[in-house]
């Protein structure tokens, strides 16, 4: 087969333009090399990981809330802001995406900080884009308590949270420790701020008034129902409720509240990784201990200002100016580029791949019983976190991942450490069949429907993306398909698939990437290619590859009336679309064939195709992802298990991914 070719026909290049085998070995090769030396001294891989405009404004708001302000870095940061500014006027929440209400108040409220003229046209059209659209009045809740922070809006406007939910126990209602752990590390030391309401120390004494259609005070609906469900309206009068009647708590158990919020940040503020890993919390860690009086040399404090400042992404080569990274990504870089680059023909014995392995082996958490461990703790640990180190946070797809990394590598080295991992997914399996990513059980879904929850997303309920992964360690790791908790995970499976075929994408965007991870599930577990189910999906995938040969899909689609959407086809969901065809046997098929074509025809500078767009996603509809390293290893991964394939006597992965 080293001579077959595939054509570009109805791709948009020269009809009958055809490319070898071998030339995808040389593109394959070429790639590999370039993510290889991307590899740090240590082993493991990291990209930038870029959201929207948000953070970057919250950290600049955030330094002229402590007037505590790096003028070159403000500077910076206001660049990047600008350069991603809409055409509508207002900013995104994802590239060339619809206007946001809050992410353009604070880009506003940021530019305004560093010394931006209101009169300025960038500055004119934005401010014209928000009173068109009501004014910053209708800014989510994160926002309003940002605002109120300034003293934009009055103490009125955020919902009630008092402290004292910090000492509710998991049985109570509205327990934090029956939400998500990013909501629980993010409004921990959120309850503190709300408690105390400090007053933003604002240096310039910068106001943002103009944005309000009326004036903030005359203002009297703040909140609204997020779901329009009965128990919404419960919450929303409970909310009266509680603002009249919270400054009559006890001083008492205010002070064991404050202390218990204290007590539960210290432990999971992992040295320059920060509280929970991820910008909101650690931005809310800093405005807490200022809040409570550490001093800006106080140990704690210092540290978690210095985990937040570690979050600027690095110098960009391509000369756009840096930006403030939501979280970082090295254990998923690192293991989802290890995949592809043993796709590409690197052995698992090469230096680099056992850097890579070594490094990942030191990374998974033995001996940490996390938040998790509330609803499972008779689990041992055996989990990878997303971050450098975040050991009260492991998730079971990136454990998933690695072990699926580690177990390809045929070392018996790993074994243990894939033993581990196994053990801890199969505890962390929901009551329903499926995983979600950081907690068993994560569904009480009334939660949602709290003032606060306005983001629709409290929870971490299981999901195809994430069970589909488990699915796939699960069954390469060599559980049979009568294992209970596979039998239950491909069960939970087949009973979440779409009317039109698809699965839905929770971590990625959006139904390419549900319904790629679950073909590729069903592949290592054995389905039948010619199910009901199987072809469905397969239908699926065929019906959206566009006409240029590539798969697209915007972010847009996590709103349903809008699921069908896109602008453009992207290299990274092109790859997804292919691999997940390649998985359910459609190796031959025109459409994988046309797909390799756009890739191998698509814009390309060393490991990385050109790709703008975001194909992640944060938290559908309130915040997305850009993950530089998908454009990179997703593709080269499926160009070399294509050329692999097509050299084969079994055309078939014996992989779970």
């Amino acid at each position: 087969m080293t001579g077959a070719s595939l054509t570009l026909d109805n791709y948009g290049a020269t009809p009958g333009e055809a490319f070898s085998l071998e030339e995808v070995d040389r593109v394959v090769d070429d790639v590999a090399g370039h993510l290889a030396s991307r590899q740090h001294k240590d082993g493991y891989l990291v990209y930038d990981l870029e959201a929207d405009a948000t953070i970057a404004s919250e950290y600049i708001m955030l330094e002229h809330f402590l007037d505590m302000i790096d003028a070159p870095l403000e500077d910076e940061l206001a660049t990047y802001i600008r350069s991603i500014q809409g055409k509508h006027g207002g900013w995104p929440l994802f590239y060339d995406g619809d206007f946001d209400m809050s992410a353009t108040v604070k880009a506003y409220y940021a530019l305004k900080l560093v010394g931006d003229d209101p009169t300025a046209e960038h500055m004119r059209r934005a401010r014209e884009a928000v009173l068109a659209r009501g004014g910053a009045a209708k800014c989510n809740v994160f926002t309003i308590f940002a605002l109120a922070f300034f003293g934009e809006v009055p103490w009125s406007a955020p919902p009630a949270m008092p402290v004292e939910l910090m000492l509710m126990p998991r049985w109570f209602p509205l327990s934090l420790w029956r939400m998500a752990y990013w909501s629980r590390t993010v409004i921990a030391p959120l309850l503190v701020l709300a408690a105390k309401r400090p007053r933003a120390r604002n240096p310039r004494g910068v106001r943002i008034q103009e944005l309000f259609a009326s004036p903030p005070e005359t203002v009297k609906t703040w909140l609204h129902n997020p779901t329009g469900k009965l128990m919404g309206e419960f919450f929303l009068g409970l909310d009266k409720v509680l603002k009249v009647v919270e400054p009559f708590f006890p001083g008492f158990t205010r002070k064991m509240a404050i202390n218990a919020v204290v007590k539960f940040m210290k432990p999971r503020q992992y040295g320059d990784d920060g509280l929970g890993g991820i910008y909101p919390a650690m931005a809310n860690a800093v405005l807490c201990y200022d809040t409570l009086g550490y001093a800006p040399d106080h140990p704690d404090r210092a540290q978690a200002m210095a985990c937040v400042r570690k979050l600027l992404s690095a110098p960009q080569k391509d000369g756009r100016p840096r930006f403030m990274q939501s979280c970082m990504s090295p254990i998923w870089d690192t293991s989802l580029g290890g995949h592809a680059l043993l796709e590409a023909g690197i052995s698992p014995s090469d230096p680099r791949m056992r850097g890579a392995f070594d490094w990942l082996l030191k990374k998974q958490v033995l001996d940490v019983k996390g938040d998790w461990a509330i609803m499972r703790p008779k689990t041992r640990p055996g989990g990878w976190a997303f971050q450098y180190t975040n050991d009260h946070y492991p998730d079971v797809d990136d454990t998933a991942v690695v072990g699926l990394l580690l177990h390809r590598a045929e070392d018996p080295r790993h074994d243990e450490s894939v033993a581990r991992a196994a053990e801890w997914i199969i505890g962390m399996q929901s009551k329903n069949g499926g995983w979600g990513a950081f907690d068993a059980d994560n569904t009480d879904d009334y939660l949602n429907s709290i003032p606060f929850a306005d983001h629709g997303a409290l929870l971490d309920p299981p999901t195809a993306d994430v069970s589909a992964r488990c699915v796939s360690f699960l069954a390469q790791a060599g559980y049979g398909k009568d294992h209970p908790a596979l039998r239950r995970g491909v069960e939970y499976l087949i009973k979440d698939q779409e009317q039109d075929g698809s699965w839905f994408g929770r971590w990625g965007t959006n139904y390419i990437y549900g319904t790629w991870s679950v073909l590729c599930a069903f592949n290592a577990v054995g389905e039948d290619p010619n199910a009901p189910h199987m072809r469905r999906a397969i239908e699926f995938l065929k019906t959206r590859q566009r006409e240029d040969g590539g798969w697209g899909e915007d972010g847009a689609t996590y709103w349903k009336e809008r699921r069908a959407e896109v602008k453009a086809s992207t290299p990274s969901q092109t790859a997804w679309g292919v691999l997940g065809l390649m998985a359910a046997g459609e190796l031959e098929s025109d459409a994988v064939k046309r797909g390799i074509a756009y890739l191998m025809n698509a814009p390309r500078k060393g490991d990385k195709w050109d790709e703008p767009w975001y194909t992640a996603v944060g938290f559908p509809r309130i915040f997305y992802l850009r993950y530089d390293g998908y454009s990179a290893y997703f593709p080269l991964w499926a160009l070399a298990r294509y050329r692999n394939l097509m050299r084969s006597n079994a055309r078939k992965t014996a992989y779970g991914m």
